[in-house]
C-alpha cells in the first residue's frame, strides 16, 4: 500500500506545563520542572498528530526511535511549542525533527521516527 505523506508535512501544538508533567511528580527527577520524558511525550503525540490525518482509515502511526535533547527547564504553568516536520519518508518509516520553544527559548530538540502499521494487524501481533 502506498501512503501520501507530504513532503512539506508539519504541525506545531501548544502544551501547558501540569503536576503531571514535572519531573518530581513522575519521578525523573526532583523538582518542579517539566520532565523529559514529558517533553518527549509531547513531541511524540505532535508527530503522531502530523501524520495521522494523512493516513487511510485503519492505518496508525507507532513512535520507533526518539534522539531528543532537553536543553532547559521549564516550570509548571508555562506553556511550551512544540513542532514536528517531516524530515524523511521511505515507505512506511518516517523521521521528524522535533522543536520545543518556550517563550523564544529552545527548550528541546532532536528526531522522532515512527513507523506506518495497520491498527488491527498490529493488535492482533502484540496479543498473540
Amino acid at each position: 500500500m502506498e501512503f501520501n505523506i507530504p513532503e512539506d508535512l508539519e504541525l506545531t501544538k501548544k502544551f501547558l506545563v501540569k503536576d503531571e508533567h514535572i519531573a518530581n511528580f513522575l519521578g525523573s527527577g526532583k523538582v518542579a520542572v517539566l520532565s523529559s520524558p514529558s517533553m518527549i511525550l509531547m513531541m511524540e503525540q505532535t508527530a503522531m498528530l502530523a501524520a495521522q490525518d494523512h493516513l487511510p482509515e485503519g492505518w496508525i502511526t507507532v513512535g520507533t526511535r526518539v534522539d531528543v535533547s532537553h536543553l532547559q527547564a521549564t516550570n509548571k504553568g508555562e506553556e511550551i511549542v512544540v513542532t514536528a516536520k517531516i524530515k524523511l519518508v521511505e515507505g512506511k518509516h518516517l523521521t521528524f525533527d522535533v522543536v520545543a520553544l518556550h517563550g523564544e527559548n529552545k527548550i528541546g530538540e532532536g528526531i522522532h521516527e515512527r513507523h506506518i502499521v495497520n491498527k488491527e494487524r498490529f493488535i492482533a501481533k502484540i496479543q498473540k
